[in-house]
């Protein structure tokens, strides 16, 4: 939402409801109510699992981590591809270098290819994600190395 300088996105969709809005200190706020007809069991899972996301990069788990790891997070809901196309090579491999300009994916999103940036320098330590799964917004898919 950052990025794209929204402040706000709503769905509809069978009863089912789902508003976020970007808070005063930038974090998203999510909010989902259903109405008399029964709630999609996915919408209704992809709004869970939204919500569980958004409450869990909002606070530190007590984990310590190396503060030289970075991870690529899923910046939309869709499907990950590691190639651009079933024929070609995967964009990156573990031990390979990015640059903050390079593509590490792809995710589709509404029949539209988003190509994805790493926006990080470093070196891919761990691919997080399989080829053609569905990812979610903040879902981490890259764990990266800074240097």
């Amino acid at each position: 939402m950052k990025r794209s300088e929204l402040t706000e996105f709503a769905v509809e969709e069978e009863g089912f409801k789902l508003k976020i809005c970007r808070g005063t200190n930038g974090v998203p706020v999510v909010t989902s109510s259903a109405g008399l007809t029964a709630v999609p069991e996915a919408a209704a899972a992809s709004a869970a699992a939204a919500a569980a996301t958004l409450a869990s990069s909002s606070q530190n788990g007590g984990e310590k981590e190396d503060s030289s790891i970075i991870y690529i997070k899923a910046p939309m809901v869709g499907t990950f591809y590691r190639a651009p196309s079933p024929e070609s090579p995967p964009f990156v491999e573990v031990n390979a270098k990015v640059s903050e300009n390079s593509i590490v994916c792809i995710i589709e999103a509404m029949k539209i290819m988003n190509e994805i940036q790493a926006e990080v320098k470093g070196t891919v330590v761990e691919i997080l994600v399989e080829n053609g799964q569905p990812v979610e917004y903040g879902q981490r898919m890259f764990k990266i190395k800074q240097g």
